[in-house]
């Protein structure tokens, strides 16, 4: 009777953990939490706290994640909270997406960012400290080259709801211009068939400016084109803070590095 209930239970979770939509493939990790990611103290830190005050905005400026907290931030990765935590946001972006008047022009168009938001760079981190070791722009630029970068399950079912909404889709990223070609192929290949635009960062045009300008300028220039930005969606901050913000905005998790 005991082993009865014990299935019953497993079956019961696993149904609870089953993706946004059938087909979408659970790309990222199975391996669930160990200690910390499930709120267990760690000996000089408390990371599950380190942890919020990223995500709101409250630690600024950091350039890698404690030490301390290396594991910590794996295990919340690479388990299912980071997915909840996800999926919690991408419901909350369809039910407003849901709820909006639509023009009809094709002018109303949702913005996402790429890195940790529409495509997860988590393989790569996974090799690299998450976020513990300092950042590598040589090996990161490798792997973005490599074009192997899976989509985060709950932002392409957003992606698709939108799309069947009539939305328009943006990508703005902080990639650069020079890796588009492999960027629009890694998109297409994960299932983000369509966009109206591409917006890659040329650097000699936002040499030693913020993502936050960089974003918020490009933002701006489809402002004026006569687009209007109903929604708004990034891991970092930067994505979401400056100007030209649009109706909404919508923050990922993210607690592997930081973008001012």
């Amino acid at each position: 009777m005991a082993l009865l209930l014990l299935l019953f239970l497993a079956n019961i979770l696993t149904i609870s953990e089953g993706t946004c939509e059938p087909g979408i493939v659970k790309q990222i990790h199975l391996l669930r939490p160990r200690s910390g990611a499930g709120g267990n103290s760690i000996p000089g830190l408390s990371c599950l706290s380190w942890r919020l005050a990223v995500e709101t905005n409250n630690i600024v400026g950091w350039k890698t994640v404690p030490e301390e907290c290396e594991e910590y931030v794996g295990h919340y990765m690479l388990g299912k909270q980071y997915r909840k935590d996800s999926r919690a946001v991408a419901k909350e972006a369809f039910l407003y997406a849901q709820s909006l008047k639509l023009a009809g022009d094709g002018k109303d168009i949702w913005i996402f960012d790429i890195d940790e938001t529409t495509l997860s760079n988590t393989p790569y981190y996974a090799q690299h400290g998450f976020g513990a070791e300092p950042y590598n722009a040589t090996l990161f630029d490798k792997w973005v080259m490599e074009g192997a970068a899976p989509a985060l399950p709950e932002s392409l079912w957003l992606y698709n709801k939108l799309l069947s909404l009539g939305i328009k889709v943006v990508f703005l990223t902080g990639r650069h211009e020079s890796q588009r070609n492999t960027t629009a192929s890694n998109l297409k290949n994960v299932g983000y068939h369509a966009w109206d635009k591409l917006i890659l960062k040329e650097p000699s045009k936002y040499s030693g400016k913020t993502a936050v300008f960089y974003k918020s300028k490009e933002r701006e220039m489809l402002e004026k084109k006569g687009y209007r930005i109903i929604g708004n969606m990034g891991d970092q901050w930067s994505d979401l803070l400056g100007t030209n913000t649009g109706n909404r905005t919508f923050k990922l998790p993210d607690p592997m590095y930081y973008i001012s």
